[in-house]
């Protein structure tokens, strides 16, 4: 079918996602191919000590992307569409959207970013036999009832990104498993894991608060299932022209960790990738049970409920973008007007010239605390002794690795210690917009090859577009795995690179060095710099 008849007749299906610094709506086609685009860039605020994004700022991101979405199908099909197949949501993980039963928010919005739950982590942990990280939205429950803070007796939802924008367009409460998965553990019977309700409700049985937890956790769908349909204010929320009409479907909403697995084909058994953006994680699909629990693995799962080994860093671009942005800044100075993509083409380009252990240089990219070595505070940090050869090429190889270092402390764990077997590791996000830079560097982090797909800058948007596609299609009788292999990926192109041997041995010991000097940005980071 012609696609601007598919736009028309509403063949066509959207996927919205929240990133961290962008919100990107994606358009595909009933062939999978992504036919237009949207963003909004934002950015989180440090307000009272915690990482937030305001309601206010959710709201117009969504308005501002689907408006540049729907201007470019204008432009380029001459149609806006008044309907579409499927939609779906999706949005960073964790964090703590708290709201009372008027639908009011209860505590600025914690995002997975804050790390000011080590309490809450480390007894629940204990509790459960079950590591759960400090950005959990369980662990921001239990912290907020440690620290006996007002607003949990007018307790009525908790909720992630993904589940409160799809609140407000669909009023349904509700999560697909994967994101689920990221604010309680998940039983074998793919809802919450019951034992654990009930420890966590013994924990708190003293508090005599008005609600119980599983009252106030969202309804998990399967990916797959029907969630809600848009209402008519939901559709005048996306759509303030009124354009949009109300009653189209809703896939599950998801995390952005599931949709990088979609993304890349990543959700069977011995397939992982990694995500690297303004955090970087890294996906494993397990065939087996871990053998211990490790403080820096995580366990969630795939859309279908399959159980994933995750190692999430907190940090990765942003210290490297605020160097690009440095030079770029310089270069303005001197007259020179450089485009932003080119910039960092250039820059990643230096970087692979330059010594394979960084030349004597040590960056820790932190602008917030970093669970995996303890570090409670972002303290951005570049040391360098006297005779360090310190070059732009050292620099910037430094900065990508110093990127990837505190993944390669997780996985080492994962893939040496558990023996976990992956036959192939994609990466996708921002890290490796600039060819070869970021892909080969990861290759030797990790000691593996690493695949590249050509969608792989589609990201996450264009993976809950799929989960939508594939809830559009109703076929009971096609698994996700099928749909993706048979529908969108068998004829996918990409590029492998396999580590060379010179920047392994670089990259140990540039992680002998690291490690040898977290002691230093503990130090830093509880000085109080102004």
């Amino acid at each position: 079918m012609d696609t601007t008849l598919q736009i028309r007749e509403g063949k066509t299906s959207l996927g919205i996602e929240f990133g961290s610094t962008r919100i990107k709506a994606v358009v595909i086609d009933e062939t999978c191919k992504p036919i237009a685009t949207g963003a909004y860039d934002w950015e989180n605020r440090l307000e009272n000590g915690n990482w937030t994004y305001a309601l206010a700022d959710i709201r117009t991101g969504l308005q501002s992307c689907y408006a540049k979405l729907c201007a470019n199908l204008q432009k380029n099909f001459g149609i806006v569409p008044q309907r579409f197949a499927s939609i779906g949501i999706s949005a960073m993980m964790h964090g703590y959207l708290a709201f009372g039963n008027s639908g009011e928010l209860l505590t600025p919005f914690r995002t997975w970013r804050n790390t000011t739950t080590e309490q809450a982590s480390r007894e629940l942990t204990q509790a459960f036999a079950f590591h759960i990280p400090q950005r959990w939205s369980i662990a921001h429950l239990y912290q907020a009832i440690l620290n006996g803070e007002e607003h949990l007796s007018r307790l009525e939802f908790l909720t992630t990104l993904a589940g409160y924008v799809h609140w407000q367009l669909t009023g349904e409460k509700v999560l697909g498993i994967g994101d689920a998965s990221g604010m309680f553990p998940i039983g074998e019977t793919g809802n919450y894991h019951p034992k654990m309700l009930e420890i966590f409700a013994e924990m708190i049985k003293t508090r005599a608060y008005p609600w119980q937890l599983p009252n106030v956790l969202p309804k998990i769908i399967p990916a797959g299932e029907t969630a809600g349909t848009l209402t008519e204010q939901g559709a005048k929320l996306l759509d303030p022209t009124g354009t949009l009409q109300a009653g189209i479907p809703f896939c599950p909403p998801e995390g952005d960790a599931q949709t990088g697995m979609v993304a890349t084909n990543t959700i069977a058994p011995r397939t992982g990738n990694v995500s690297a953006g303004t955090s970087i994680f890294a996906m494993a699909v397990l065939e087996h049970s871990l053998a211990a629990v490790h403080e820096e693995i995580d366990l969630v799962t795939t859309p279908c409920g399959s159980p994933v080994a995750m190692v999430h860093c907190n940090n990765c671009t942003t210290d490297l973008d605020a160097w690009v942005k440095l030079f770029g800044g310089f270069l303005k100075t001197l007259g020179v007007e450089i485009s932003k993509p080119v910039l960092y083409d250039k820059l990643y380009e230096a970087a692979l010239s330059g010594a394979e252990n960084g030349g004597g240089l040590l960056s820790y990219n932190y602008y917030s605390g970093e669970h995996i070595t303890g570090i409670t505070q972002g303290r951005p940090m570049l040391v360098r002794a006297p005779e360090s050869d310190f070059t732009v090429q050292n620099l910037m190889r430094t900065l990508v690795y110093s990127c990837l270092a505190t993944l390669k402390i997780g996985m080492d764990i994962l893939l040496k210690e558990e023996n976990v077997q992956l036959d192939t590791i994609l990466a996708h996000g921002g890290l490796f917009k600039s060819p070869i830079t970021g892909q080969s560097f990861l290759a030797a982090a990790l000691e593996t090859p690493v695949m590249l797909m050509d969608s792989a800058g589609e990201g996450g948007a264009w993976g809950i577009a799929l989960l939508a596609a594939y809830q559009a299609r109703n076929n009971k009788a096609e698994t996700l795995t099928e749909f993706l292999n048979t529908r969108v990926f068998a004829q996918m192109a990409g590029t492998t690179l396999s580590p060379l041997q010179k920047d392994v041995d670089g990259f140990r010991a540039f992680m002998v060095q690291y490690q040898d000097g977290l002691s230093v940005e503990k130090h830093a980071s509880v000085l109080n710099l102004r």
